[in-house]
């Protein structure tokens, strides 16, 4: 199992590079499976914003798959090298997830090879909860339960900086889960 989390994924040059040089083959040879935020429409799917945004981070478009909330069955049984979830809501795009029942497939794809890039959200929702990012995304989305995937046995705090210096120390003293901090500039592989 294989993990790339950071704040900003293909945000920034940095965090671009840093998914590159991870990766199991180079990007265009890559068949990603994308799993779009918590604004995601059936019309938008169709339209080709999400592929099109993804070849410009260097996926070939027909290597490209589209995580279809609204016609789940089209994301399973793929062959696919990388998961891929970025930024947006926390809290709304793991709603997404679970309510179309992905959650377990994501784990599942994870488990057998393809590699999970998480951005921001996606690093968030790779981990083993969500619960403390309540502090800088709001939960409109009505979620009780805020486990993560699971797929990183700790926490996060992603866009770490000065102003969340103060959240970093109190997740540590609780001791719950071991927490990872990650600047807008930094990323992290996590195997297993």
């Amino acid at each position: 199992m294989k993990l790339i989390l950071s704040s900003c994924d293909f945000g920034n040059a940095e965090s671009a590079k840093f998914i590159h040089d991870h990766l199991c083959k180079p990007i265009g040879d890559c068949r990603v499976l994308y799993f779009p935020n918590e604004k995601v429409t059936p019309e938008k799917i169709k339209s080709g914003k999400y592929q099109a945004r993804l070849a410009a981070f260097g996926f070939q478009k027909k290597n490209i798959y589209v995580a279809n909330y609204f016609e789940h069955t089209t994301c399973l049984g793929l062959d696919i090298d990388v998961i891929y979830i970025s930024g947006g809501n926390t809290f709304g795009t793991m709603k997404c997830i679970r309510d179309a029942g992905l959650d377990s497939a994501i784990v599942d794809y994870v488990q057998n090879g393809a590699v999970y890039i998480g951005g921001s959200a996606g690093a968030h929702i790779a981990s083993a909860s969500i619960a403390h990012v309540i502090k800088y995304d709001k939960d409109t989305f009505g979620l009780t339960d805020f486990s993560g995937l699971g797929l990183y046995q700790g926490i996060l705090i992603c866009h770490y900086a000065k102003d969340r210096e103060e959240d970093l120390a109190q997740l540590k003293a609780v001791g719950e889960y071991p927490v990872l901090a990650l600047s807008d500039g930094q990323s992290v592989v996590i195997k297993d």
